[in-house]
């Protein structure tokens, strides 16, 4: 028996549930606390994340959106044919993830002395309202025939 209480467990919240899957999501990772990060804002509708990758190439790093959902991947090899006296560095893989709201759209990304800059932009949308038509049922009320009337304009004569 599943009661666990939600914010959206109203009915008045209908197709709120992939928002509730994504607040889940941020709150596993939310923990996480490799590479550490900056977000920016940059002029009025930019966004820029920050990532400390140090010892990281362009090649050992992987970025990408699905769902809304930005990934930020770091994959090093390790080097065997190296002999370490003292080992303060570590090569170690790291996932971070940023959920994006509605709007936002990545522009590109950056590394520049150990630093990943990812720059986005807010996109501000058009309005989508829209005019939703209402009709009744073509049985409604007249046992099966059509509730319209017609006048014959040449005869002046309802039909």
């Amino acid at each position: 028996m599943n009661t666990r209480l939600s914010l959206f467990d109203s009915p008045m919240f209908l197709g709120f549930d992939q928002l509730e899957q994504t607040f889940d999501r941020i709150r596993k990772s939310a923990g996480e606390g490799y590479p550490p990060y900056n977000i920016e804002q940059i002029g009025e509708d930019g966004l820029r994340i920050t990532l400390a990758v140090a010892g990281f190439t362009m090649d050992d790093l992987d970025i990408e959106i699905e769902h809304n959902q930005l990934s930020i991947r770091g994959r090093q090899e390790d080097d065997d044919e190296r002999l370490y006296l003292h080992r303060g560095i570590a090569a170690r893989q790291f996932q971070r993830s940023f959920v994006l709201a509605e709007g936002i759209e990545v522009l590109g990304a950056t590394l520049d002395n150990g630093l990943l800059h990812i720059d986005m932009q807010r996109v501000t949308p058009e309005s989508a309202a829209k005019k939703i038509a209402i009709s009744a049922p073509a049985d409604h009320s007249t046992n099966g025939k059509s509730s319209a009337k017609t006048i014959d304009v040449d005869k002046g004569k309802k039909a």
